[in-house]
């Protein structure tokens, strides 16, 4: 019984507050505008976070959680950066140095036990020919270990045999933007494709993934979908192998990265830059534990530089702290989202509450009426709290649908992808409701406080 008087009393008060705000609107609407950006703010920041951390798992998952990536640092990078004589004398006179190559990644995989496995590669820029025309393609001399490391599956055929791999046999994996470019409608397994001047036979072709501009340039990621990928003997044997030198080089000069050509032994020689002298462009080294990472990159450099003469030809990056990185500028932005979304619902919950003062002030005389006739504290509480749940209410339904388009709108104009969800949605009208509540109580209880005799006189 107790149960249904209030049911009765909560639907007489809204349907009174509904009233109200329906003959006020615009400044009702007005009342609602800080409730409304504020929603808004949550779930624009909200979906823009849940897009960063898609973003930053996806890119943890090419770049693999536990790996150290080692890249060359050819001769013509540390001649660029010499810009007077004195530097460049001290170039000539540097250690020679025999460069990045496979048996540094040997060495690694066997004596750093932290080391679970290493995948060296060797990229080189050249053409596919298809119906008489030559396409760009990236041909990639790898391991096997390469589709572990950067955690890819093959969506059809196989790996590289031990035994293809050994004997250097013409054979590829190829990405499925390059099955698409040169057998569009079929499927490339089984068939032969013509790069540079090698015939090449494709016995696999590994899932398409979705790597997006910017992970391209902040981790020096490759689409990998659009490479040809061949064991690395093959690589060495069939197309090119760095550590061959040419047969017009006669000496080193000067101990340095440097090599003398000339005509005859007695006649002038010049000495020029050696390059890129490395045999391979990039050695991935997975580590097993990544708390191990940073003492492993360590101990790897030490290595690397006693293998290299004590000469700094390379560089190591750990790509997951970059990524960690990259999630805290993030997380700092979302912050930063957090509190204008938090002092747009502040200052409309200030507005509700000033605007519910200014009604009491004005209902002053309605206030005293029903209380002479009966009506409880508790009644008159109901009665303005209704009005400003309403409100706060209303604000919060159109600050979801602006949030939304809002949320849209950031994806097309910025392209930072951004994911709506029904919890962000849900706190965001909850948030709504709450402030409504707590900022409609002072009033409230201000209007209940009138005592009916003062009430009634008030003009």
């Amino acid at each position: 019984m107790v149960d249904k008087i209030l049911l009765e009393k909560l639907k007489s008060n809204f349907t009174e507050a509904f009233w109200f705000i329906k003959t006020n609107k615009i400044r009702s609407f007005l009342t609602a505008l800080g409730i409304i950006f504020g929603v808004a703010s949550v779930i624009t920041m909200l979906a823009i976070g849940n897009g960063a951390e898609k973003e930053i798992l996806s890119q943890l998952e090419l770049v693999g959680v536990n790996n150290i990536v080692v890249t060359p640092i050819p001769d013509e990078k540390e001649d660029d950066e010499n810009d007077n004589k004195e530097e460049s004398e001290k170039s000539e006179t540097k250690r020679f140095t025999k460069g990045l190559d496979i048996l540094d990644a040997e060495s690694v995989k066997n004596y750093i036990p932290s080391v679970k496995m290493v995948s060296p590669e060797i990229i080189l820029e050249t053409y596919v020919i298809n119906n008489g025309k030559q396409n760009p393609v990236r041909l990639i001399g790898i391991s096997n270990t390469f589709f572990q490391t950067s955690n890819i599956n093959l969506e059809n055929g196989k790996s590289f045999s031990d035994y293809q791999t050994k004997n250097a046999l013409p054979v590829c994996i190829i990405g499925k933007k390059v099955e698409k470019k040169l057998f569009t409608g079929e499927s490339a397994l089984g068939k032969q494709i013509k790069v540079k001047d090698v015939w090449l036979q494709v016995i696999g072709i590994i899932e398409e993934k979705f790597i997006s501009n910017k992970a391209q340039e902040n981790l020096g990621i490759r689409d990998l979908n659009e490479d040809v990928y061949i064991p690395i003997n093959t690589f060495l044997v069939r197309y090119k192998d760095r550590k061959i030198i040419s047969n017009n080089v006669t000496s080193f000069g000067g101990g340095g990265n440097f090599i003398v050509v000339g005509g005859n032994q007695n006649g002038p020689k010049q000495r020029i830059p050696r390059g890129n002298y490395h045999q391979i462009d990039k050695l991935t080294v997975q580590v097993s534990n990544s708390n191990e990472l940073k003492a492993t990159a360590e101990v790897l450099s030490k290595m690397l530089r006693r293998r290299h003469n004590d000469v700094l030809d390379f560089e190591i990056t750990i790509p997951i702290q970059l990524l960690k990185q990259q999630q805290k500028t993030k997380q700092i932005f979302n912050i930063v989202l957090s509190i204008i979304a938090g002092i747009s619902l502040l200052i409309g919950g200030i507005g509700i509450m000033n605007i519910m003062l200014a009604s009491v002030l004005e209902r002053t005389k309605e206030i005293g009426i029903i209380r002479a006739i009966g009506a409880t504290e508790e009644d008159v509480v109901l009665q303005f709290l209704s009005e400003s749940v309403l409100i706060s209410v209303g604000g919060g339904i159109i600050g979801i649908f602006v949030g939304i388009i809002g949320a849209y709108i950031i994806e097309i104009v910025s392209g930072i992808e951004t994911i709506l969800s029904i919890n962000s949605i849900t706190i965001s009208f909850l948030i709504a409701v709450i402030v409504g509540l707590v900022f409609g109580i002072f009033p409230a209880k201000a209007a209940a406080k009138k005592r009916p005799i003062e009430a009634l006189r008030s003009e």
